[in-house]
């Protein structure tokens, strides 16, 4: 496999060191073309102009695009290859690419009705979060980190490609593959994703489609039998290794494919009408009308030269170009020949006024459960024996698939005074199906179907106000009774020189658990309920950021009814195996209060910066949360010669004991364990990562070693699953533009 992706990296390398020459991305994530640098002899004078990539991401609904920034930023970099997440807000069972679930309560994801894939939600991009692309030059990146050997190490490569057939159309397609061995055993993990997406964005007629291919396998050890062999490891006689530690499972694993095919597409009708171009614009029209005068004039110098040479006479080199000189002051787009108010450029623009919106999705999941090898009593309940299929103890297998269209017309904000808002109304059909085995082992289908209505009120232009309201109603099937209203809005204003923005959000949701909390079939566990209450999930959330001071603070208060869950017994033995594993589907009652601040301090080169997140969750019993969260990172802010960006630091995340959920190798779910005789605690245990970050032109890279303080502790995020100790970890992200 390392063989593979070092020919690949040097394969690219080679083919675009000429495009390395030439061009380079900006901190803005703007790019600088070849064209752009090149030092001749009218260009070398001229202001630089960024030109190159754009990026947005849209609206699962009704494509609404929202620009975005591109991923090149060094700050954090190394943290991007942890499923932990960027600041170590996740519980995970361990291992790269392994499941996880967010501490940080208002940061969690809605609930799928596939609730499988949840967990890997950092690998399964949903599409409100995908970066579609507009370039100007065929864009390439690769990115690779890795840990470890072959044994045991942790592998993740990714690759992107995008490049522009003219102005409106933009494709390219996405790679990405992690592989960890697993520094304990049967714990790796492999997961696939090929993504290919598209854009065409007109005047009159925009389209957005992505389609992916994704594949998840995780090897399941259920968590070491004894966590005395890391919290104490001297009442062992032998110290043990990773590998060597006993686990409760061997030869089990968790399988997931998935297709998804998203379309959102929309025809605008409005006018053209004459508008000012912006400084910007102004600029780069000036500096095409430079390089096209340019061009005329070596073909003129040329033909002048050519016919000196034909006529015998001398060719005066320094007079034609000091006339050639006098012409290109008149193009050169000068900063201060470009203002504000210069209105004396104008360009025609389309002026959409109302949109006919079409969104289709479909998403297609499979899921099995294979295990070869499970220990006697290990389940609590059989409830029958595979008819198809005796090759090995358990092999639980379902399916879903759902399609869902939207048809929407839109009132767009902004084509005349009057129009201070942007006004949208739709209707929803879903289908969704369902395949699990019955009684007798057999395969057994559901469906389910749903019709919501709904409409959409919003501001995005302008400086000083934005907001957006958005209200569905379900109607008829299994939707009916339905009722999502979510909400933002946002404040700009100066403040003593400075920026001050308030932001307030908040929803009001009523809806049916998904299909998997009433009805799941499988070897071990075994439910059907149509009668669980709807879910009343309603939050109010504030946000001040202050950025001078570089300081934000949120709060949010969740009131949840029926909170919706999944809890698990089992019962732990003198030789600490945990036998008799059950799973329900209960629910309850919570309210939650989260305050958190972020702030960041520099002192010259010296950088420090802070989260900090409290969290009280009214009944720990239906929702267990740490009451705190926090995460530093300190670290020197410098350059080498000039050109060479280093980040070199540490850098810590910590939290509060509390009863963290286990995790269900047989559902590949987090679920809170109610007998509270074997419940454990996990957290009140620093993790330190040491680090250098660099960023050198289009390249991004780390060295890092990760838990430097790994010695005998408590450092479990799920319990029973271990932490990896110590080690060094290596990772690079290359942009090559040609």
């Amino acid at each position: 496999m390392r063989k593979v992706i070092g020919f690949l990296l040097l394969l690219v390398c080679c083919c675009n060191l000429k495009a390395q020459e030439y061009n380079q991305i900006n901190e803005d994530g703007t790019i600088t073309t070849a064209a752009h640098r090149r030092s001749d002899s009218i260009q070398s004078q001229h202001k630089e102009i960024h030109r190159g990539l754009k990026v947005w991401t849209i609206d699962e609904r009704f494509g609404d695009r929202t620009p975005a920034k591109p991923d090149t930023v060094q700050y954090l970099f190394m943290n991007s290859i942890f499923t932990t997440g960027m600041r170590g807000e996740y519980n995970t069972t361990g291992n790269l690419g392994a499941a996880r679930q967010n501490r940080i309560f208002v940061d969690r994801h809605e609930q799928g009705h596939f609730v499988f894939t949840q967990p890997y939600d950092y690998f399964i991009q949903p599409v409100g979060t995908f970066h579609f692309t507009n370039t100007y030059t065929p864009i390439t990146n690769l990115t690779f980190n890795t840990c470890g050997n072959r044994t045991n190490g942790e592998d993740h490569l990714k690759a992107l490609f995008a490049v522009n057939a003219g102005k409106e159309l933009g494709i390219g397609f996405k790679f990405d593959y992690l592989y960890g061995r697993g520094y304990y055993s049967d714990n790796s993990s492999a997961l696939f994703d090929y993504t290919m997406f598209g854009s065409y964005i007109g005047d009159r007629y925009q389209a957005h489609l992505l389609t992916s291919l994704n594949h998840q396998k995780q090897a399941e050890n259920g968590g070491i039998t004894n966590d005395d062999y890391i919290t104490h490891p001297e009442s062992f006689g032998t110290n043990y290794s990773e590998n060597e530690i006993p686990t409760m499972l061997t030869n089990n694993w968790n399988r997931n494919d998935n297709q998804h095919v998203f379309l959102s597409h929309r025809y605008n009708i409005g006018f053209h009408r004459e508008v000012p171009m912006t400084q910007e614009e102004i600029a780069a029209k000036r500096f095409a009308m430079a390089s096209q005068a340019e061009n005329q004039a070596a073909e003129a110098k040329e033909a002048a030269r050519n016919k000196a040479r034909r006529e015998g006479i001398e060719f005066d080199e320094e007079e034609y170009e000091r006339q050639l000189e006098e012409q290109r002051a008149l193009t050169r787009p000068e900063a201060s020949d470009v203002t504000p108010a210069d209105t004396t450029w104008t360009k025609r623009e389309y002026v959409p006024v109302t949109s006919f919106i079409h969104t289709a999705q479909f998403d297609n999941y499979k899921r099995i459960y294979q295990a070869y090898n499970t220990p006697e009593s290990y389940y609590a309940n059989d409830y029958y024996v595979p008819a198809t299929y005796t090759g090995d103890s358990i092999r639980d297998r379902t399916r879903h698939y759902e399609l869902k269209n939207t048809f929407a017309i839109a009132m767009l904000e902004g084509f005349n005074k009057w129009a201070k808002m942007g006004v949208k109304a739709f209707i929803t059909h879903s289908l969704r199906h369902f395949k699990m085995p019955n009684e007798e082992g057999n395969e057994a289908s559901w469906n389910e179907q749903g019709v919501l209505l709904g409409g959409q009120l919003s501001k995005t232009e302008g400086e000083t106000l934005h907001y957006n309201v958005t209200g569905e109603f379900g109607i008829v099937g299994e939707d009916a009774g339905t009722i999502n209203i979510d909400g933002k809005i946002d404040v700009n204003f100066p403040l003593l020189g400075d920026t001050v923005q308030l932001a307030a959000s908040g929803f009001f949701h009523h809806v049916k658990p998904s299909f998997y909390y009433r009805h799941y079939h499988s070897r071990h566990f075994w439910w059907d309920d149509d009668d669980l209450n709807m879910i009343t999930h309603s939050r109010v959330q504030g946000l001040f950021s202050l950025q001078r001071t570089r300081t934000q603070l949120r709060v949010a208060v969740d009131n949840i009814t029926n909170y919706t869950y999944f809890a698990t017994h089992y019962s732990v033995g003198d030789d600490y195996l945990r036998t008799g594993n059950e799973v329900f589907v209960r629910q309850g009652k919570t309210n939650v209060l989260t305050a958190q601040l972020s702030q960041d301090f520099r002192f010259g080169p010296l950088c420090l910066d802070a989260v900090a997140t409290y969290q009280r969750s009214t009944n720990e019993d239906v929702l267990p949360l740490p009451a705190l969260n926090i995460y530093g990172n300190l670290y020197m802010d410098f350059l080498i010669a000039k050109v060479l960006k280093c980040h070199l630091g540490a850098d810590v995340r910590w939290f509060t004991k509390y009863h963290a959920p286990d995790f269900v190798p047989g559902l590949a779910q987090y679920a809170v364990l109610e007998n509270t005789d074997s419940r454990v605690d996990v957290g009140n245990y620093p993790i330190v990562n040491v680090y250098a970050n660099f960023h050198l032109k289009q390249a991004r890279f780390f060295v890092m070693m990760s838990h430097v303080n790994s010695t005998a502790g408590n450092y479990f995020l799920t319990p029973h699953y271990p932490l990896n100790e110590r080690v060094l970890r290596f990772g690079i992200s290359w942009n090559f533009f040609n």
